[in-house]
C-alpha cells in the first residue's frame, strides 16, 4: 500500500467507550499455544498472488490502535486499545449475508484487517490478540445455534484451514470462553455488542447448541456458510437480505450502501523478516497493557463517570442474562406441553412431566450458579475502578 495513504490514515486515531478491562481466567484445561502447521496451511496454496500490501503495512497500520508483543510461537501479535468493556472480537458490528456467505462488517475503523486476515488468540494475562495472516475471509469464525440462540467463535491461530477440506481436525475442543452468544432474534440487528449475553452464560448454552465451522472453497476464495440462511428467517421472523462484497477504495470502516458491503480487502503477501517498529516482549507486554488501558480510560472518563459507565455495563449484563434465563424457562415448559399434546397415555404424558420436572430443577441450578459467578465478577470489577481512582487521586 503506498506510504502516502498510510500516512494520512494514521492521523486518525479510533475514539470508543470502554470501562476498566478485568481479565477473566481460562477453564483448566486450556491450550497451550500452538502454532500452525504451515505446510499445509491455506495461505500456501495462494504464494503466488500478487500482493498490494504485506505484513509491514499491518504493524504500520494498527500501530496507533494497539500494541504490539511478541509472543511466542505466533511471533508478532496485536492487542487492540479503547475497544470497551468486556470486548470480545466480532461483537462491535452486524452480520450480513453476503456472496462470500456471512461476513462481518465491523464498525470498528481498523476493523477491515483483524476481522478478515488472520486470527484471534486469547491470553489470560493479555486478553485477546490477533495473529496476522495473510488470506482474506468474510470472517475467520465457527458457528453454534440452537432454536433461541446463536453463537460464534474466532478461530484460534492454531486451527487449520486447509485448500479443498476446509477446517482439519480440532487440536483440542473450543473453550466456552471463546464463544460469544445472543439471542437469535437479534441476529441481523445492528450494534450486536448490545445484546452479546455475558460469558457466565457459555457453558449452558454451549450445551443447548450445536457446533458447525461451515468454511469451503469457492474459486479459490474461502466462503463462511455459518448458519443456514432459513434457520436465521426463522429466528428472527424476517427475510435476510443478500448482499454483494465490493472492493473498498481505501483502508477505513467498512459500509453497507444499498445492497453492497463495501470492504477494503487488498491482496497481502507474508513478510517473515518484517517486525513493528514498537513492540514489546510478552513479559513486559503483561505488566504494561493493563495499565494502558487504564490510562486510556482516565484520559478520557472522569471517575465519577466511569462508576456510571461501570454501572451501567453491569445492569445490561444483567439484564440479558436474567432475560435469557427465562426465555429458557419458558421454552422448557413448552416442549413439554408440545409433547405431551402427543403423548398416547396418562402414563405417558407422566413420564414426560417428571422428566421436564428433572430439567427444570437442573436448568433453575445452572442459571443460579451463572448469577453468582456474574456477581462475583461485577464485584471485583468494581474493586478495581476504585483501586484505581484512589491511585489516581493519591497522584494529584
Amino acid at each position: 500500500m503506498k506510504k502516502n495513504v498510510l500516512a494520512v490514515l494514521l492521523g486518525f486515531l479510533f475514539l470508543s467507550s470502554c470501562i476498566i478491562y478485568v481479565p477473566y481466567e481460562g477453564g483448566e484445561g486450556t491450550p497451550p499455544p500452538r502454532a500452525p502447521r504451515e505446510e499445509r496451511t491455506y495461505e500456501r496454496d495462494y504464494e503466488d498472488y500478487p500482493s498490494d500490501m504485506d505484513y509491514n503495512d499491518f504493524y504500520e497500520y494498527l500501530s496507533p490502535y494497539g500494541v504490539w508483543v511478541h509472543n511466542a510461537p505466533y511471533g508478532y501479535v496485536w492487542i487492540p486499545r479503547q475497544v470497551g468493556h468486556q470486548w470480545r472480537p466480532y461483537t462491535y458490528g452486524r452480520w450480513v449475508w453476503t456472496n462470500y456467505g456471512w461476513t462481518w462488517v465491523s464498525y470498528h475503523e481498523w476493523g477491515w484487517v483483524p476481522f478478515h486476515y488472520g486470527r484471534w488468540g486469547w491470553d489470560n494475562r493479555l486478553g485477546w490478540f490477533w495473529v496476522p495472516g495473510s488470506i482474506w475471509a468474510p470472517a475467520w469464525v465457527s458457528w453454534r445455534w440452537s432454536n433461541l440462540y446463536i453463537g460464534w467463535s474466532p478461530l484460534p491461530p492454531d486451527v487449520e484451514f486447509i485448500a479443498g477440506v476446509g477446517i482439519g481436525s480440532l487440536p483440542y475442543d473450543f473453550p466456552d470462553y471463546y464463544w460469544t452468544f445472543i439471542e437469535g432474534r437479534y441476529f441481523q440487528y445492528d450494534y450486536l455488542d448490545r445484546y452479546v449475553l455475558p460469558y457466565e452464560r457459555n457453558r449452558t448454552i454451549v450445551r443447548m447448541t450445536i457446533h458447525k465451522a461451515n468454511l469451503s472453497v469457492r474459486n479459490r476464495q474461502l466462503i463462511n456458510q455459518g448458519i443456514d440462511v432459513e434457520q436465521v428467517s426463522r429466528l428472527t421472523r424476517s427475510e435476510v437480505s443478500r448482499y454483494e462484497v465490493e472492493e473498498g477504495q481505501r483502508p477505513g470502516q467498512s459500509r453497507i450502501s444499498g445492497n453492497a458491503v463495501q470492504i477494503f480487502r487488498p491482496a497481502v503477501k507474508k513478510n517473515e523478516v518484517a517486525k513493528p517498529k514498537v513492540f514489546m516482549e510478552k513479559d513486559e507486554a503483561e505488566e504494561k497493557v493493563p495499565e494502558i488501558r487504564a490510562d486510556d480510560l482516565e484520559k478520557r472518563l472522569s471517575p465519577a463517570e466511569r462508576e456510571q459507565r461501570l454501572k451501567g455495563d453491569q445492569e445490561k449484563e444483567m439484564r440479558l442474562l436474567e432475560q435469557s434465563q427465562q426465555r429458557e424457562e419458558v421454552d422448557l415448559r413448552k416442549k413439554t406441553d408440545d409433547e405431551q399434546k402427543l403423548a398416547g397415555s396418562s402414563a405417558e404424558r407422566e413420564k414426560i412431566r417428571k422428566e421436564s420436572e428433572i430439567k427444570a430443577s437442573e436448568l433453575k441450578k445452572e442459571h443460579a450458579e451463572e448469577k453468582a459467578k456474574i456477581t462475583e465478577r461485577h464485584q471485583e470489577e468494581e474493586k478495581v475502578v476504585q483501586s484505581r481512582i484512589k491511585k489516581k487521586e493519591k497522584e494529584d
